[in-house]
């Protein structure tokens, strides 16, 4: 039977991370970089994936990894989701890495040490509300270079390389180079930018000649790894606004000890610990490969999303009219529950695909 609780080695892990966060990563300081020109936090992302080695997390030991599971990976989602941490991880470590393992080849594996030790930042060139196994927009390859646009592309504006796909290929691409320009576009989740990325005649070299595997796999691991992030948002929303019904007072009593209230924070705990089980499940599917990983992400998207954004909600009306402003760090937690909400597919979407995956399709 499967255990999905933390073991000790994961609640280490959650120590070491958290402190970290505590540490360099409070509520005013991301605030700070929402509003700054610098998409990441470069020093922060240095000392995770360097210092740390969380970056090769998922790469094997003799790639130059740390020869973890996808277990260990959720962890790490759950506390930089509980501190919206402007960091590449997701993109980079999880969906870029991920693909590149479904790649063959020196050329995929020197790459996969490059992002392993975290001096390389990558991306998959794949609009980031494309879902696992839907189709997904690529561009012309021509001579060994790469022509044409794709938009919606997470954490470009920060990665050194691109992993595009292309004529039914998989290329990568460094973003230095002359024919790339990456664009930043208008983005609801400033801690995890957008931008379209346009190449013209760019050098491209190649990884795979199967593309929508390559693809499919590291969607497919984004998508089930990000109901853990989705998490991290929800208890942090939970937490904190139990934490404020309890302080702020109304008709001399909190408000807190009002029916209304405990009944609408008691069912978001019932929704939080629902999405935890879900979340474990799909990260413990993709580890060990077994027990349907495409099922187990698609039903952890299809709970967690709606239930991070509803936290969100339920904590910005909570918290009355300090929730309303700027200042205060509930707003960044839901922009980043909305943005995921349709990251990797929708609810509605996986909905879908699991009524598809168990024979069971809509009337």
């Amino acid at each position: 039977m499967t255990d999905l609780l933390y073991s000790e080695e994961e609640e280490a892990l959650r120590s070491a991370v958290r402190d970290l966060l505590t540490d360099r990563c409070d509520a005013a300081s991301v605030l700070a970089r929402a509003e700054s020109d610098a998409p990441h936090d470069a020093e922060l992302w240095k000392t995770l994936a360097g210092g740390m080695g969380l970056a090769g997390l998922l790469v094997p030991e003799e790639l130059g990894g740390q020869g973890a599971t996808h277990r260990e990976a959720a962890v790490v989602l759950e506390e930089l989701g509980r501190a919206v941490a402007p960091v590449p991880y997701l993109t980079s470590a999880v969906v870029a890495t991920e693909a590149l393992l479904a790649c063959d080849g020196s050329e995929a594996a020197a790459l996969l040490g490059a992002l392993a030790s975290g001096r390389t930042v990558g991306a998959l060139a794949v609009s980031l509300a494309a879902a696992p196994g839907a189709p997904f927009k690529d561009v012309r390859h021509e001579g060994g270079a790469l022509h044409g646009e794709l938009t919606g592309i997470a954490d470009a504006a920060g990665a050194d390389v691109l992993l595009v796909p292309a004529g039914g290929g998989l290329y990568a691409v460094d973003t230095g180079q002359d024919g790339v320009t990456v664009t930043p576009q208008t983005s609801l989740d400033l801690t995890r930018p957008l931008a379209t990325v346009t190449f013209d005649g760019a050098h491209a070299r190649a990884l795979t000649h199967d593309a929508p595997h390559a693809v499919a796999q590291g969607l497919r691991a984004g998508a089930g790894l990000l109901a853990s992030e989705q998490l991290g948002i929800a208890e942090w929303c939970l937490t904190e606004t139990v934490r404020y019904v309890k302080e702020r007072h109304q008709f001399n009593r909190p408000v807190g000890s009002f029916q209304a209230l405990k009944h609408r924070l008691a069912q978001l705990w019932l929704e939080v610990v629902n999405t935890r089980a879900a979340a474990r499940h799909a990260a413990d599917a993709l580890a060990r490969g077994s027990d349907e990983p495409s099922l187990a992400a698609a039903v952890a998207q299809a709970y967690a999303a709606p239930v991070a954004v509803r936290a969100a909600e339920e904590a910005v009306q909570l918290h009355g009219g300090i929730g309303m402003t700027w200042e205060h760090p509930v707003h960044l937690y839901l922009k980043r529950a909305k943005a995921d909400s349709i990251a990797y597919g929708t609810a509605g979407h996986h909905r879908t695909s699991v009524a598809e995956l168990v024979a069971l399709p809509a009337p």
